[in-house]
């Protein structure tokens, strides 16, 4: 099996900016399904400063080739300074699925 799918996550301060995000990825058939979890609690350091914020967590089913799309997507209209994008190879999963994924998407 190639791992030539992918789930990219991001996280965003608000539910409202993270739908925003999952509409226009899946409008533009960058990815097939954006997941949005939330609120959830992020403990970190920013600038030399612990932070804890409630943020919403995007999981984004794509193909490892509409990667560098989706950030440049996400970058635009991302409220963050530095937003999380980082994306993981799916090396194994349901053939089904991910044979959509590769259905929906403009792979």
């Amino acid at each position: 099996m190639t791992a030539k799918n992918i789930q990219i996550i991001t996280t965003t301060p608000k539910a409202k900016e993270a739908e925003k995000i999952a509409n226009l990825l899946v409008d533009k058939k960058l990815a097939a399904c954006v997941q949005v979890i939330g609120p959830i609690t992020s403990i970190y350091k920013w600038k030399g400063k612990k932070e804890k914020s409630k943020e919403y967590l995007c999981l984004i089913k794509a193909t490892r080739n509409l990667y560098y799309k989706i950030e440049k997507e996400i970058k635009g209209i991302h409220p963050y300074e530095t937003p999380e994008i980082i994306a993981t190879r799916i090396i194994a999963g349901n053939k089904d699925y991910l044979n959509w994924i590769d259905s929906e998407t403009l792979s």
